[in-house]
């Protein structure tokens, strides 16, 4: 089984989000695996799928973003998954909107749900799919830029960004991620 973490807020002010980028992959995943009704446990919403003949335990953390790894923890060791079964989605700042860059390892990129799972694991050695959200404007701090909602003309793209990341997990899932990242990095 592998865990699916989509990073998000909890609460109907956060559900658009740039920061819900995450939650919003989940939800697309739980659509195409036809989940079973989502149950709150462990601090988290969780539902089981199974894309590609393989079952997904899709999670949504609901404490907030700061403190996200605590529950993922929580869900991963009563479910005794391991690193390399646990994909984790998240918006990313460093990266242009409607691209994305998948990855295995390495640091939060100052990513505080990031920080707060690689703290709660003790090891940063899972996957990630991070989506990019773009940089604010200068002098538009980015703690409002990554709580504020997606312009019109990003909202009208981002049923396909959304559908990509989940092309991605379900790469990873299915074929791997060295092979995923060469079929998605970079590209829009």
């Amino acid at each position: 089984m592998h865990l699916i973490v989509g990073l998000g807020n909890p609460g109907e002010q956060y559900a658009d989000n740039r920061h819900n980028l995450g939650f919003m992959v989940v939800d697309e995943l739980a659509r195409r695996g036809r989940a079973g009704a989502a149950r709150e446990k462990f601090g988290a919403v969780l539902s089981e799928a199974t894309i590609a003949g393989r079952r997904l335990l899709l999670c949504k953390p609901q404490e907030y973003m700061n403190v996200s790894g605590q529950a993922v923890a929580r869900v991963a060791g009563f479910w005794k998954i391991g690193l390399g079964e646990t994909i984790v989605v998240h918006d990313e700042l460093d990266l242009p909107f409607d691209r994305m860059k998948l990855g295995v390892g390495g640091g939060p990129g100052g990513h505080n749900g990031v920080k707060s799972i690689i703290a709660a694991l003790g090891d940063p050695a899972f996957a990630r799919v991070r989506i990019g959200i773009g940089r604010p404007a200068p002098g538009r701090d980015p703690s409002d830029w990554v709580l504020s909602d997606f312009s019109r003309a990003e909202a009208a793209l981002l049923p396909d960004v959304i559908a990509r990341a989940a092309d991605a997990v379900e790469s990873i899932v299915s074929d791997g991620p060295t092979p995923a990242m060469n079929r998605f990095n970079g590209k829009r």
